[in-house]
């Protein structure tokens, strides 16, 4: 690791809740998803559209901030973003049609996104190497935090408050994140950023030339996109189906997110001594069989106590195959990395957004849309890493 004015320590933490705009402004608001349908009048598949409007917010975000940050360095467009997010967050307690919501939850998504991809860019400043694979991990250690945490928020503000009462605490977030920004400092030097903002773009179009990135782009993709989906369809699954509360779904999903963070001590703990490809290939495997068991739970009615578990094991790989997949697709991008990862999040956004409204395209009493469609991104996932990955080096 590079030296950096800032400590090692904080920097993690800055950059973990940085990487956690992306569950924060997603997974503290789903157990008011159902509340939400009844407020607005909508179908399920209108109320995720919600999630679909700020994934596909973070998506294009990343491709435009990503770019930005590799020429004006990654300061400036982080400050300007956490402010946009705090209004964006704060004009959303107060609307009261769907229309308007939708379109504030785009906004909150494509400010949310430079957390993302600025802190990936960050940690490719500082980092190389073994040393990168371990920082990713911590990372996703801390970052795992976010899912465990924000949905169990969630769940207790819907005890004292309406869902409105999520979007007030986001405003908080996003005010929080701005005071951090302030303190950090600037990690890309004048002489090593992009020339102007246009030929940093120019980089985009390279990259995608590259057949080793490209895979990882694709792997991402369809592995997010299935993450996304559980994302979207959770809720309904175990509130509508199961007939749990919003405060025993949030534990639920905060389970899950536990079991994120623990998987991502993994990498860290085996960088140096296993390859990342061998990390990468055994995530993709174990989420692929997992998700088969998972889609056949759910095709038999089996109960909860076997679907719960089920779910786990197909959801926590995720972290593994993140850390690795991120290190091996950035180890070559030098000054690059702010546009580099901002493809890579691109790709981890749009499907998800895209696949969202399709979740609940069955209506809130069945999951076997959302079981369907973690089946089938899951494979194509584990196709793309023998096609693209596993045969070519970077």
């Amino acid at each position: 690791m590079t030296n950096t004015p800032q400590s090692r320590t904080w920097l993690i933490v800055f950059l973990g809740l940085l990487s956690a705009m992306a569950p924060l402004a997603t997974d503290m608001y789903l157990p008011s998803l159902p509340a939400m349908q009844d407020a607005f009048h909508a179908s399920t598949s209108q109320i995720q559209l919600t999630l679909t409007m700020t994934m596909a917010g973070m998506a294009i975000g990343q491709i435009i901030i990503g770019p930005l940050s590799d020429r004006f360095g990654r300061r400036r467009p982080l400050l300007i973003s956490m402010v946009v997010f705090g209004l964006a967050s704060l004009l959303a307690c107060f609307v009261e049609n769907l229309t308007p919501f939708l379109v504030l939850r785009f906004v909150q998504g494509f400010s949310g996104a430079s957390g993302i991809v600025i802190a990936r860019a960050i940690s490719r400043d500082v980092c190389e190497g073994t040393e990168l694979t371990r920082f990713f991990a911590v990372l996703m250690m801390v970052n795992g935090l976010a899912p465990i945490l924000a949905p169990v928020i969630g769940g207790q503000v819907l005890l004292f408050a309406s869902w409105r009462g999520v979007f007030a605490l986001l405003t908080f977030v996003g005010i929080f994140q701005f005071v951090q920004s302030l303190r950090f400092t600037e990690t890309l030097p004048s002489a090593e950023r992009a020339a102007d903002v246009l030929s940093s773009l120019k980089k985009l179009p390279s990259l995608l030339t590259n057949r080793y990135f490209v895979g990882h782009c694709l792997l991402q993709c369809f592995t997010f996109g299935g993450f996304f989906s559980y994302i979207a369809g959770s809720s309904f699954l175990f509130q509508e189906i199961y007939g749990v509360s919003a405060q025993v779904y949030s534990f639920i999903f905060g389970g899950i997110g536990l079991g994120l963070m623990a998987a991502g001590a993994i990498p860290a703990r085996l960088a140096g001594r296993v390859s990342d490809e061998t990390m990468l290939h055994s995530s993709l495997l174990v989420q692929f069989l997992a998700s088969v068991a998972f889609f056949a739970a759910l095709y038999l009615e089996m109960p909860i106590a076997v679907v719960l578990p089920i779910l786990f094991l197909t959801i926590v790989p995720l972290s593994v195959l993140s850390s690795a997949s991120f290190s091996l697709a950035l180890a070559a991008q030098g000054k690059s990395a702010g546009s580099a990862s901002a493809i890579l999040g691109f790709f981890q956004m749009i499907l998800g957004s895209a696949m969202m409204p399709l979740v609940g395209i069955a209506g809130s009493k069945s999951a076997m849309p959302m079981a369907t469609i973690m089946l089938v991104c899951f494979l194509l996932s584990y196709v793309c890493y023998f096609i693209f990955v596993r045969t070519k080096k970077a």
